[in-house]
């Protein structure tokens, strides 16, 4: 889990409400907004800024610092995705089971809510409070009992699932007919940062399992990457 450092909070303050940086390098820019959210690479030097809703096309600077229009069109980019209480919030970490099928995928979080930052004890009941917090039910939208083949359906569970730190999939069965190792495999190719905090995938009997059994495996998995 990882969690914004004292450096990555002073920058991200700085660069919203301080002195215009004038020596701020691209990697520094790149590892503050993959914490905030995710840098993808659109052909040659040129690289998409996704935090929140907003979206920015950045180019890899020749030298190794940004100049100074440059961190303008960052500020005003990290202005326009949120406030600094964002940070706080992103700072905390943030953990998300992902509950799919051949009919619909259920998102679950859990932004570590009072537990204590590193508390590792668990609760008998509901440790992980996750179906407090289902964002929302996805269907997909095609026939049968085949993996839903539109990349839109999974774009979107990207979406949800990129603040978190670390993720758990359960699907329905194993192989080529689970749409839990098909989304798995979609993130590496697609997503390969959100990928990275992908610590397991996990088959269920999704037509009978209980939100119970969803968090008795996500703890498991979650208590054992702690």
């Amino acid at each position: 889990m990882v969690i914004m450092s004292k450096h990555l909070e002073s920058l991200y303050q700085n660069l919203l409400n301080g002195k215009l940086p004038h020596n701020l390098s691209w990697s520094e820019a790149v590892e503050l907004v993959e914490h905030l959210g995710e840098v993808q690479p659109h052909g040659n030097d040129e690289f998409v800024f996704r935090v929140g809703s907003q979206r920015a096309f950045f180019k890899r600077p020749h030298s190794h610092d940004l100049d100074l229009e440059e961190v303008s069109r960052l500020r005003k980019f990290l202005k326009e995705a949120g406030s600094g209480a964002q940070v706080e919030e992103q700072s905390q970490p943030s953990r998300m089971i992902v509950v799919i099928d051949h009919h619909a995928a259920h998102v679950y979080q859990d932004s570590g809510g009072s537990r204590p930052a590193g508390e590792r004890t668990v609760q008998p009941y509901d440790p992980f409070n996750f179906h407090h917090h289902l964002i929302h039910r996805k269907e997909a939208h095609y026939g049968g009992e085949r993996i839903p083949e539109e990349d839109s359906f999974y774009e979107e569970i990207a979406k949800d699932i990129t603040p978190a730190n670390v993720i758990v999939l359960i699907g329905h069965a194993t192989g080529k007919s689970s749409a839990a190792d098909f989304l798995k495999e979609y993130l590496k190719t697609h997503h390969p940062d959100i990928s990275r905090r992908v610590i397991a995938t996990e088959s269920a009997d999704l037509s009978s399992v209980t939100e119970p059994e969803i968090e008795a495996i996500a703890k498991r998995h979650m208590i054992a990457a702690a």
